[in-house]
């Protein structure tokens, strides 16, 4: 197993609740058909397919959806939505588990990389992404943009969130390129907060297309959101499309 942390029963069940608003169609919308025109009529194959936020509304578009994902628990609360013969899920990690079959699209969305906590093993994610492609097949990742501009001499913090429910802020480790979300979530009408956190590794868009390029990928086209605004320096997060050649 790589070392990604494992999502446990409480944080499954709980997950699409917390993410109601990025489940919406508003939300979705954008990025289904974003990846569905790259599918084309193709398989597509979603890593770290989590409770199925956005392959099972996929697979209902049309396009064949396979996944991988690493924690049991998840995999179950997608499997209430969805039988395994409509939407294959294997349990694995998403740098080294293969399934069967080529695909014209494999894709990692929601800064779900950074759950790979070494360099090394998110250049495996590549190289895994690169076996399952057909030739001229894409590898999509949706990945924020490290807020380092943000931390001025000194501050090792940045929030990015601040509301009545939920107080979230990230702490840098500059030299290991390692980010911990820090999450304080209201529960219930008592007042009380739980605490959770969780351990990242950040990665800056060229250091992603070093590892497309080791994993045989050619960059293809990075925008700054589902909808296609251009990618600048004031980007907050990338969508970046990489491409296994013919």
């Amino acid at each position: 197993m790589t070392s990604s942390e494992l999502w446990t029963r409480a944080t499954a069940d709980r997950y699409d609740a917390e993410e109601a608003e990025m489940s919406s169609a508003t939300v979705l919308e954008p990025t289904l058909t974003f990846l569905a025109e790259l599918a084309g009529d193709g398989r597509a194959l979603e890593f770290a397919i989590g409770t199925g936020r956005v392959g099972v509304p996929l697979r209902k578009r049309g396009v064949p959806v396979a996944g991988i994902e690493l924690s049991e628990h998840m995999a179950a609360v997608l499997r209430h939505k969805i039988d395994e013969d409509t939407l294959p899920v294997a349990i694995g990690d998403m740098a080294t588990t293969v399934v069967p079959g080529e695909f014209t699209l494999v894709y990692l969305v929601y800064n779900t990389i950074t759950n790979l906590l070494s360099q090394d093993e998110q250049v495996e994610c590549f190289r895994n992404a690169a076996r399952h492609l057909a030739p001229g097949g894409r590898f999509v990742i949706e990945l924020g943009v490290p807020p380092l501009r943000y931390l001025p001499p000194g501050q090792v913090a940045v929030p990015f969130d601040v509301s009545d429910r939920h107080l979230g802020f990230d702490t840098f480790d500059l030299v290991e390129q390692i980010l911990v979300s820090h999450h304080f979530t209201r529960d219930g009408a008592d007042g009380r907060y739980r605490r959770e956190n969780s351990r990242h590794r950040y990665a800056w868009p060229a250091e992603l297309d070093l590892m497309a390029r080791i994993a045989g990928l050619e960059l293809d086209r990075r925008v700054a959101d589902w909808d296609g605004a251009p990618f600048t320096q004031d980007s907050a997060k990338h969508i970046s499309v990489w491409r296994k050649p013919n």
